[in-house]
């Protein structure tokens, strides 16, 4: 079996695939990927899928090949018709991956949008990693997809160039053609597929991709539609609950409410009594580590999701309580402030903070807290699973289709070859959706049952037994020399690990180091980061930005802190911060950095360009003139997922003197842009989702148990409390950054920032709501 570590543990790669790819991404050689892909053979590697098309009947397009058509790779197909099918082999959750592909494709290939047709791809390990999380799909893809469509314009150019007898250079696609302009001839890719099948692959090295100014869609500003947009606002597409097939039956499934609780008695007479209800049955205790194992507990089985959940209500169970039970968050955060007060995983180190700090009169100190959140998709985990003959076919709203392959693989013993596992649409994801538990439960159930098994997990269920982004208290101290310059900063963090997900026990903090707490940009002489050790008591995750939200909450709330203290312009003085234009190299200060698995020296971490979204978003939101305007505003920036965000926030003193959050400006250097319409909506996104962590959201547990339940108690912004958004995206050069979560970083940290502006008062405990000034 394969390994990867993470914070020193070896843990299985097959179970932590999408941390590894989030976190710690090993780099692959261009040359071995492709040729996995097929790129250095003439063999034709074939792809499979569904069409964009399908309807809740799902035809699924599962064949093993396409013999009369041209497909040179796993990405890129054309057929007799002029049919451009792409295979998209990342899950499609409202970021328009299934739009932003396409658009990479046809802009080198050459093909008319109009011929361009998606299909979805199944889980296989032929097309590369397609776990859809840690901002990954377009700037890992970005090259390889090019290059598979690159080498299919070569070879539809060699095959006409032959049949006109003339030379390649003289020919050029366009529109689904390849057209000889000096003699007037043109020809469709659809009549080369013969012709183009008899040509050898040429060697990757001799493809040549397109300039930049050879671009028609890819960094550009025009709009293109989504792929699945009308569809999805007609209700013709298929998510995850819209899956049926012939004698599927329905599990609702009563989980142990405390991690790691067993079953210790249950009756389920009650519960065989509603109509509807057909089977019970008792899934195995989840013995830590959590994985992406179900968690046990007892599934009631009925013929449709109502009767399901009344069964699970009848049920009489009597718990086992594990260790967790006595876990509470209040004293969960006396623990934590504890850890920070004996702190000594040093993971980064520069001057000599303990000197510069040690009896220090200047030494401004302090703390900030995010509690446990959760992700809360609109639609909860999905899977529904049919096992027959030996063999799994597998329809699941699934961020990590590989993973949740591997999983099934290893708690059914079907072979991974055996195990057919189809993405749907999700609605929504926000990583929750890359753990495999709800995948796991559907084929567990399905083989014992021997029929179809849909697992509905209920909204109170997604809540209170999900995976949860881990609550953080961080501890900030500095001191400021006689020309009021911070000449010391000191970064302590306490939060649960990931790691505890994957390994029992597991209490500091590894990959999450990298994620805004070691690559803090500031220009200071001594500067040292440090980890305490926290116990978790709850299955941890990925969340949209991961621990970027803890740590750019802190670590801008705490700079905008300083320059009040020296009575600076917040915006100013975190320019100061960050100093001259530079290229930061983080090896010299005794820090182990993976730069989101990006080489960096290709993504360096560039603090001009951090500056330039500073300038740009100060320059939008009227910043230098808010004073005489009486306008109150925040501002915070962070680089993460190699991109670089800053926000600033506007709040408004009402006539009730609470506050109402106005609007919220965002400027945005990803690099190369694919899609801008897309970039938007996601930055859009991220300042509504940062903003219901900033003033609602909130997990908390007595006794080891959720107290949320639904959006009543885990808040989230709602429609008359979001705030305008102005989103400025730069354009430049740059090989292509993350997208879907570098806008939430800076969110809550611009918006705590604007109510000191506004109130005077320093609030550092999300969410800000709980203060009772807001509206």
């Amino acid at each position: 079996m394969n390994y990867f570590s993470i914070s020193g543990e070896q843990l299985p790669a097959s179970f932590a695939v999408t941390i590894a790819d989030s976190i710690v991404v090993k780099n692959v050689s261009r040359r071995s990927f492709l040729k996995g892909l097929g790129f250095a053979s003439s063999a034709f590697v074939l792809a499979a899928g569904w069409s964009s098309s399908t309807h809740a009947s799902i035809k699924w397009n599962d064949k093993e090949n396409h013999p009369a058509d041209f497909e040179p790779n796993v990405y890129v197909r054309i057929t007799t018709s002029n049919d451009v099918i792409v295979t998209c082999h990342r899950s499609e959750m409202g970021q328009g991956i299934r739009t932003s592909m396409p658009m990479l494709i046809a802009d080198e290939l050459g093909a008319a949008w109009s011929s361009i047709k998606v299909e979805q791809a199944l889980a296989n390990s032929k097309y590369g990693s397609q776990n859809t999380d840690g901002s990954t799909s377009i700037r890992k893809f970005y090259e390889l997809i090019r290059l598979s469509a690159a080498t299919a314009r070569t070879m539809l150019i060699t095959a006409a160039a032959n049949q006109w007898q003339v030379e390649p250079s003289e020919c050029e696609a366009i529109d689904s053609k390849v057209i000889h302009s000096v003699s007037n001839r043109s020809i469709l890719f659809g009549d080369l597929v013969a012709e183009v099948q008899k040509l050898e692959e040429p060697a990757y090295e001799s493809v040549r991709l397109k300039s930049s100014k050879q671009f028609r869609w890819i960094n550009q500003s025009k709009k293109v539609p989504l792929v699945d947009g009308f569809d999805i606002a007609t209700g013709n597409t298929t998510f995850g609950i819209d899956v049926y097939l012939p004698n599927m039956k329905v599990a609702v499934i009563a989980r142990p409410p405390v991690l790691a609780s067993k079953v210790k008695s249950f009756d389920s007479a009650a519960a065989l009594e509603i109509s509807g209800v057909v089977d019970i049955v008792q899934l195995d205790d989840l013995v830590e580590p959590a994985l992406y194992k179900p968690m046990g507990g007892i599934a009631v089985i009925a013929n449709n999701t109502w009767a399901a959940e009344q069964g699970r209500k009848a049920l009489k169970i009597e718990w086992e309580w594990s260790e967790h039970r006595t876990h509470n968050s209040q004293e969960q955060r006396k623990q934590m402030s504890e850890s920070l007060d004996h702190a000594d995983t040093i993971l980064r180190d520069k001057g000599d903070v303990e000197k510069t700090q040690s009896g220090a009169k200047n030494l401004i100190t302090s703390e900030y807290y995010v509690p446990r959140l959760v992700h809360a998709p609109m639609e909860p985990p999905m899977a529904v699973a049919d096992y027959k003959d030996g063999n799994f076919n597998i329809w699941a709203s699934t961020q990590a289709p590989q993973a949740a392959q591997d999983t099934v693989a290893q708690l059914t013993g079907v072979k991974k070859k055996n195990i057919n596992l189809y993405v749907t649409l999700l609605g929504g994801g926000f990583g929750r959706k890359s753990k495999a538990d709800h995948v796991a439960e559907a084929a567990i159930l399905s083989k014992r049952l021997g029929y179809p098994i849909k697992v509905t997990w209920l909204r109170e269920e997604d809540i209170q037994q999900s995976y949860y982004h881990a609550e953080s208290l961080q501890r900030l101290s500095s001191t400021i020399d006689v020309n009021n310059q911070v000449e010391s900063w000191l970064h302590r963090v306490a939060e649960p690990p990931i790691g505890a997900t994957f390994q029992k026990g597991a209490d500091l903090i590894g990959g999450e180091s990298n994620l805004g707490l070691i690559d803090v940009p500031f220009n200071i002489p001594h500067l040292r980061c440090v980890a305490g050790r926290v116990k978790a008591h709850h299955r941890i995750g990925w969340l949209r930005s991961v621990t970027n939200i803890n740590h750019a909450f802190a670590v801008s709330s705490f700079a905008d802190e300083l320059a009040a203290h020296v009575k600076k312009d917040p915006k100013d003085f975190l320019l100061e911060l960050i100093g001259p234009d530079r290229k930061i190299d983080l090896s010299k200060e005794k820090a182990e950095y993976s730069n989101y698995g990006e080489d960096i020296n290709q993504h360096p971490i560039d603090t001009g360009r951090l500056k330039q979204v500073i300038k740009r978003v100060a320059q939008n939101s009227g910043w230098d003139k808010r004073a005489k305007q009486n306008r109150f505003l925040g501002i915070a920036a962070h680089r993460s997922f190699v991109s670089y965000v800053a926000a600033v926030a506007e709040v408004e003193k009402l006539a009730s003197g609470k506050l109402k959050l106005k609007k919220i400006w965002i400027a945005c250097d990803c690099g190369t842009v694919v899609n801008l319409d897309r970039v938007h909506s996601q930055m859009e996104g991220a300042a509504i989702f940062g903003s219901s962590i900033a003033l609602y959201s909130e997990i908390n547990s007595t006794q080891g148990v959720i107290n949320q339940s639904n959006f009543h108690d885990y808040r989230l912004t709602r429609m008359n409390e979001a705030p305008e958004v102005d989103v400025d995206v730069i354009i430049s050069e740059h090989p292509p950054g993350g997208v879907g979560e570098p806008g939430v970083p800076p969110i809550a940290p611009a918006i705590a920032n604007a109510v000191f502006a506004a109130t005077g008062k320093r609030y550092r405990d999300l969410p800000l709501t709980q203060h009772n000034i807001f509206d």
